[in-house]
């Protein structure tokens, strides 16, 4: 988790021009903003074949032959993939990791930013690697990247088998499984899917195919004595490690637990579950009936449906309240505890908890134009660009981070000026 008590909470306003920097580059791409909001960067291009990173006006000490998917990690390190002399790796805040690849690509970060994953692929040949230490093992093919929330282990869908095209019986034998910092189940399986590693990393649970018909869930290499129609991706609870997942059966979707059937409805559609942080509840995106999505708390669905889509569920801190995003048409609205807000937009992202659980923030967009909504109160800034809002540690606080009139901006409002 992101540590902002030593952030500046205190400062009103501060301001970095970057229109500016359009006339210093030949072109400047998609601006990103650190965390605490001090930092504003994009990645720019020099000259032909010369690319490099700006952070508030100043460039790395090194260009590259191409830069791309910057992004800064939960403690604020900047990092990018980066490309020397057909060679890639990453590089966090202008330093290459040591060992180059053949290509890399997906970066991913621990909770709290101090381990960095990405896919490697060298030779052909396919692993992970962490902080710049590839695994060991490597595959003729790999998908599925995962990293832990600590970031000590990854994990990843690999191919143990070798068949052509053409060769479908030794396919349907099985040439997949997951590997666990690089070492594969014994067992192998048709396919292999998403997949989850335990709090402890010890445990990894993966939805599998077993043959052309049957499907279920695996935890360490071990298949669940029961198969179904169909599997989503399983998830371990916070706190026992038991492995979470919703399973097909008999033409509807139920949520089990432990190969174990936990909830009494069933559904049209059953996914995207997620944990309150204590464990004690658990919240999926569901379908009561065919075109209607809305969400159930412990199998229980909200009253209100919609038409198209639910999506980010984002439990409060002491799991008492949840908040989500719903489409209907090109319209998308904020639910929160089973309440649309009046508010409506033409996008809007995953919503935000106050540390009190009193205020819910979200990032939205509307003709054009970007801003934040808290408690179905719209900010009147229409900005350019904007990013997720933050709260202080106290609650009291709201970060923004905003592009307006081609200017980067950081503000700390009080949330009661915004709340009203």
């Amino acid at each position: 988790m992101i540590d902002s008590k030593s952030w500046d909470w205190e400062t009103s306003e501060k301001v970095i021009e970057f229109d500016d920097w359009k006339n210093k580059f030949k072109w400047v791409e998609e601006p990103y903003a650190s965390p605490d909001g001090e930092k504003i960067a994009a990645v720019v291009n020099v000259d032909e074949g010369e690319f490099n990173v700006c952070v508030n006006g100043e460039t790395w000490e090194n260009t590259f032959d191409k830069v791309w998917y910057l992004r800064f990690s939960p403690d604020g390190r900047l990092t990018a993939l980066i490309s020397e002399m057909g060679e890639w790796t990453l590089a966090v805040d202008g330093t290459p990791w040591e060992d180059k690849y053949g290509y890399a690509w997906n970066t991913m970060f621990s909770s709290d930013g101090k381990n960095i994953a990405v896919a490697v692929q060298q030779d052909m040949k396919y692993s992970m690697a962490v902080n710049g230490i590839a695994w060991k093992q490597t595959y003729p093919n790999m998908t599925n990247y995962t990293l832990s929330s600590d970031g000590s282990k990854t994990a990843a869908s690999v191919q143990v088998g070798e068949f052509d095209s053409g060769e479908i019986h030794k396919f349907q034998e099985g040439a997949y499984t997951a590997a666990l910092d690089g070492k594969a189940w014994d067992t192998k399986f048709v396919n292999v899917w998403n997949m989850a590693i335990s709090p402890d990393g010890k445990s990894l649970a993966a939805e599998v195919r077993l043959n052309l018909y049957d499907y279920t869930i695996a935890v360490n290499g071990k298949p669940w004595d029961k198969t179904y129609t169909s599997v989503w991706e399983p998830i371990f609870h916070p706190e026992n490690n038991t492995v979470v997942a919703p399973v097909r059966v008999e033409g509807k979707w139920a949520m089990a637990e432990d190969n174990k059937l936990i909830w009494d409805r069933r559904f049209v559609q059953l996914w995207n579950q997620v944990f309150s942080p204590d464990g004690k509840k658990l919240a999926a995106v569901v379908a009561p009936s065919y075109g209607k999505w809305t969400v159930a708390i412990d199998g229980i669905p909200w009253k209100v449906t919609f038409r198209d889509l639910v999506t980010d569920l984002a439990f409060s801190s002491d799991g008492e309240r949840l908040a989500a995003v719903a489409k209907e048409g090109e319209t998308w609205k904020i639910v929160v505890d089973g309440k649309v807000w009046n508010n409506t937009f033409d996008m809007a992202w995953k919503p935000v908890f106050s540390p009190d659980n009193q205020y819910v923030a979200s990032r939205v967009e509307k003709k054009g134009k970007y801003t934040v909504v808290l408690n179905d109160r719209v900010w009147s800034h229409k900005c350019e660009a904007a990013w997720d809002p933050v709260f202080s540690p106290d609650g009291n606080k709201i970060l923004f981070r905003t592009i307006e009139n081609g200017n980067y901006y950081r503000r700390i409002m009080p949330v009661t000026e915004l709340a009203g």
